[in-house]
Parts: C-alpha cells; sequence; structure tokens
C-alpha cells in the first residue's frame, strides 16, 4: 500500500474530519484528494463508508457555518479580506455575488464544486441574511453530495488509484520535488499577474472628489455602475445620469458607450 494511504489508514478518521475541517475554514488542503484516498481505504476493506461520509459532512458543515456566521456579523466586508488573500482578486469577489445573487441557497449545493465559489458562497449566504436553518438544510445538501462523489470516485477506482499510487512511488523522491517545482511555479505566475493586475488598477484610478470636480464643472462624462444585485440592492442609490450595467454586459451593450468622451466605472 501506498506511503500516504498507510497514513490515512493508521490515522484513518481524525484525518478526514480534521483535514475536511481545516480545508473548510480555509486552509489550502488538497481535501478533495484525501476524500478519494479514503474511498481508496473503504475499497480496500480498511474504512468504513457510512462514517466516512458522516464525518467529512460534519466537518464541512461545521467549517462552513463558522463562515456564515462571519458573513453575517461583518457583511460583504469581509470577502475584501478573503479576495486580498486570494490569487485572482479581480474577479473572485464579484463572480461570488453574482452567482448567489441568480441562483441564491441552491448554489450551495454545487458550491464546493466551483473553484474560488467554494471559499466566498458561505460568508456571502451570511451577508445576505440568508436564515441558519435554511443555510444548514442547503450546505449540508451539498457537502453530502460533495462527498458521496469524491469519496465514490476513490471506492470506485480503488484499484487503480493503487497501482497508480505505487507506480508514481517508484519514481522516489524526485517525482515529488518535480510535483512541488510544477505548484510553486503555477502561484508564482498567478501571484505575478495579481501585482500586475493591481498596478494597472492603481494607473487608472480616478478619486471620487475629482470625479464630482469634473460634474460641477460641466464636463462630459460617462459614468457607468457596475455594482452587482447584491451590492446595489443595500444601496440603491446611484451618481446622476451614471448608466446601471454588469460586468458581463459590457461586452454586449458596446455600443451604448461613447467613443468621444472619458468613461468612468465605479462599483463598492
Amino acid at each position: 500500500m501506498n506511503e500516504i494511504l498507510k497514513f490515512i489508514a493508521q490515522y484513518g478518521y481524525l484525518v478526514i474530519f480534521f483535514g475536511v475541517f481545516i480545508e473548510q475554514v480555509g486552509i489550502p488542503l488538497p481535501s478533495n484528494f484525501l476524500l478519494i484516498s479514503a474511498g481508496v481505504l473503504i475499497g480496500l476493506g480498511e474504512l468504513d463508508l457510512l462514517f466516512v461520509i458522516f464525518l467529512t459532512v460534519f466537518a464541512a458543515i461545521l467549517g462552513d457555518t463558522m463562515w456564515f456566521y462571519i458573513g453575517r456579523k461583518t457583511g460583504y466586508r469581509i470577502l475584501g479580506f478573503l479576495c486580498k488573500i486570494s490569487l485572482e482578486p479581480d474577479i473572485c469577489v464579484n463572480n461570488a455575488k453574482i452567482i448567489f445573487a441568480r441562483h441564491g441557497e441552491r448554489s450551495l449545493l454545487v458550491a464546493k464544486f466551483v473553484p474560488g465559489f467554494s471559499t466566498f458562497a458561505q460568508p456571502v449566504a451570511g451577508a445576505s441574511k440568508m436564515s441558519l436553518p435554511r443555510f444548514l438544510i442547503f450546505d449540508g445538501l451539498g457537502s453530502l453530495l460533495w462527498a458521496v462523489v469524491f469519496v465514490g470516485l476513490g471506492y470506485i477506482f480503488a484499484d487503480q488509484f493503487e497501482q497508480v499510487a505505487e507506480y508514481v512511488a517508484s519514481f522516489g523522491w524526485w517525482f515529488g520535488a518535480l510535483i512541488i517545482f510544477a505548484l510553486g511555479t503555477y502561484f508564482g505566475y498567478k501571484l505575478v499577474k495579481r501585482q500586475y493586475i493591481l498596478r494597472n488598477l492603481r494607473t487608472a484610478r480616478i478619486e471620487p472628489e475629482t470625479v464630482k470636480e469634473h460634474l460641477d464643472n460641466g464636463k462630459e462624462l460617462t459614468i457607468i455602475d457596475l455594482r452587482d444585485e447584491l451590492d446595489f440592492s443595500l444601496n440603491p442609490q446611484i451618481i446622476p445620469n451614471a448608466l446601471r450595467m454588469s460586468p458581463d454586459e459590457i461586452e454586449h451593450r458596446h455600443e451604448e458607450l461613447p467613443k468621444d468622451k472619458e468613461i468612468i466605472l465605479y462599483c463598492t
């Protein structure tokens, strides 16, 4: 049996519970791989299927409920913090709120399958004032679906997975070093891209006081309100004569934008 599987088999249910819980509270652990490995051990007769599913769902709900209450207490401000530590701050918060605005609590059913959204779904649910019973129902069903899918994958392909793990282990330490190098390169690229985007945003930024001064002086400006529906519903006031549209509408409504005037975009 592969060393990773031996470790999980030895510490079994504790590894599954704490691995899932820690990942749900925000520490990036490969819990999907952990659940697949647990499924392999179930297929090999080392772990109990129902108890693994129960621990996974319980740990996920526990971590998710913590973020739900943080979102309830702090509102959407917590998303700003999460976005700062994300590798893609230009899209993470906006996409999370757009998905939740469109699908509501149903989005919790698939949140753990959507990269990025899985981090923000629970605090968004709390910030949107969803009731705790409804959150627990939909988050619990989503956690159950997630557990069944990934544990089931490991269970179904238990024999093949163990063979692949043994084959990978035969390459020795340098294979692990290669994986670490590849991950480091990926995260390094994401970090450089993030800094490039933020630097360009700072360069193109205009202060609200400057905008007001231009408007008071009669300068012709095109102002576009890009706030998503959740933010707009909390504060429906807009700058006079501003055009309301979502970011994904700009491409389809570009003919409405003048080519000979300054265009100013604002959100939250």
